[in-house]
């Protein structure tokens, strides 16, 4: 049974962590298979948000560039 929680796996998957625990990670996902899933889990995860290509609808855009220009109006006539 692992001590590496989920939080650990996203370090490791992240490459944020220092090397000695790394290696313990490395070492522990040779050994466990379930660890190895859930590695495999958070990867998948990880790809599909990297290829999320998001943009907001321009009814909100068009709704704060309306209120920007509101602000700058109020501003010039103080």
């Amino acid at each position: 049974m692992s001590n590496f929680t989920p939080e650990d796996l996203l370090l490791y998957l992240y490459n944020d962590m220092d090397a000695a625990t790394r290696l313990q990670v490395e070492a522990q996902l040779e050994k466990d298979w379930t660890l190895r899933e859930k590695l495999a889990v958070l990867k998948t995860a990880k790809d599909r948000l990297n290829r999320l290509s998001e943009t907001p609808r321009t009814e909100v855009i068009l709704t704060i560039l309306h209120k920007a220009s509101e602000k700058l109006s109020e501003t010039v006539r103080s």
